[in-house]
């Protein structure tokens, strides 16, 4: 079998190695990740300890009862994943998707179409249902798709970053209850941004992540399961051999295929049975615990307003500069704004003069989006008036450089005459 690997280089000096790490301060204004909060930061130094001493099995309980706060939501199986947010979507879908069983995926973007990819592996018997790039779904195709399809799930991102879009939840999951299917919902880009109250809008599964709206590191995945969801994933827990007493019985369904993203032994794991599955990433779970409680500190509404008015203060900067806004704005991100590339301009040689001159990180894009947009995230820490408005301020500077026309000064200036309308509202 001739097989041709994808090249790989060594670092570029040699004589680097065994420096201390000392990395650039960029100010992380992509789509994700961004800049950590400095007391996430804080929690994940923190001493270690083993994952069955009291103190840390309380910590994982009192991690749990903060998601259900952040989720809004009364469910039992309110825990993290240890991985990145991807790690949490595969998780449901692995745990609950037995081979041939029909899922729905309704598709707006790159995002989309991975859960599309995860379910196909698991087995699933697999409708995409397909928006155009820059736009989203009403309730009706939702319900023509699932009278069409009778799913057993169905999945769907609430933002996809790639085309900057979200998606309108609240009368979803009344639509799948009434068809019988279980509703998991991609929050990864949103958690923490934009309101989701799981029981409120009957969801079955939300899965997150920390590295965007939540102001966290990358490496672990909050879940939500509604019970409905927990036993579709229980009826299939095997016990692993090692583990097994002589009382065991296997669950009535197949065993999951994965044993590393095995539901029903992470809820046994987390649950007051404590059964050994895995080693927790104990710094990433006081990450977790840390992003969580730092939130609920704030409060779910004033953080989605602060997430809101960094949108669009960063919009109007756009709008001021000439530039234009990608997709269809009644449905748009707060936290993630695309924006076209001007024509004759190299996208990646602005956003590397941004990186080189400003130490200021901006997104490109996926699929067909690639070349045509950029994408500015402001959520997280970074949702706040100065990273906005010094985003603005360079990504202008180097535009002029580039020899666009621009009106000077007017982006950063409508991007604070939107904050200082918000402050005098306030006030």
């Amino acid at each position: 079998m001739n097989v041709r690997l994808p090249p790989l280089t060594g670092p570029d000096d040699e004589d680097t190695l065994f420096e201390s790490l000392s990395p650039a301060p960029r100010l992380l204004m992509g789509p994700g990740p961004i800049n950590a909060d400095p007391r996430v930061l804080h929690a994940l130094g923190t001493q270690l300890l083993g994952q069955f001493d009291p103190q840390f099995r309380e910590y994982m309980r009192q991690t749990m009862a903060l998601y259900r706060r952040v989720f809004e939501t009364r469910n039992r199986w309110t825990f993290v994943v240890d991985g990145t947010a991807r790690a949490a979507i595969e998780c449901a879908m692995v745990s609950v998707i037995e081979p041939g069983d029909r899922v729905l995926v309704l598709s707006f973007g790159r995002f989309g179409q991975l859960m599309s990819e995860i379910a196909r592996r698991a087995g699933g018997d697999v409708t995409v249902a397909e928006a155009q790039w820059g736009t989203v779904f009403d309730p009706a195709q939702v319900e023509a798709a699932l009278a069409k399809t009778s799913p057993k799930l169905v999945a769907v991102c609430q933002g996809d970053t790639s085309t900057t879009m979200a998606q309108p939840l609240a009368e979803i999951g009344a639509l799948c209850r009434r068809h019988g299917a279980l509703l998991q919902v991609d929050a990864t880009a949103t958690v923490g941004g934009m309101r989701l109250p799981v029981d409120a809008w009957q969801v079955d599964c939300v899965t997150g992540g920390l590295q965007k709206c939540l102001a966290g590191p990358s490496g672990s995945g909050p879940i939500t399961l509604s019970e409905r969801m927990a036993e579709a994933a229980y009826r299939r827990r095997h016990i692993e051999e090692g583990l097994r007493t002589r009382d065991y019985v296997a669950g009535a369904g197949p065993a999951i295929a994965s044993n590393y993203f095995d539901l029903a032994m992470l809820m046994d794991y987390w649950s007051d049975i404590g059964l050994n599955h895995h080693t927790e990433a104990t710094s990433m779970l006081y990450a977790a615990r840390e992003c969580a409680r730092i939130f609920l500190a704030e409060g779910h509404e004033r953080a989605y307003r602060r997430h809101a008015l960094a949108g669009a203060a960063l919009v109007a900067g756009i709008d001021a500069m000439g530039l234009r806004v990608f997709g269809d704005r009644s449905n748009k991100m707060p936290n993630v704004t695309g924006i076209y590339i001007p024509d004759g301009v190299a996208g990646d040689r602005v956003r590397a003069a941004l990186l080189a001159d400003f130490n200021i990180e901006i997104g490109t894009s996926f699929g067909p989006l690639h070349g045509k947009i950029w994408r500015i995230g402001t959520m997280g820490v970074n949702a706040r008036k100065d990273a906005v408005l010094t985003t603005l301020g360079a990504l202008e500077a180097v535009l002029a450089g580039e020899g666009c026309k621009l009106p000077r000064g007017a982006a950063v200036d409508a991007a604070r005459a939107v904050y200082q309308q918000a402050e005098a509202t306030a006030a």
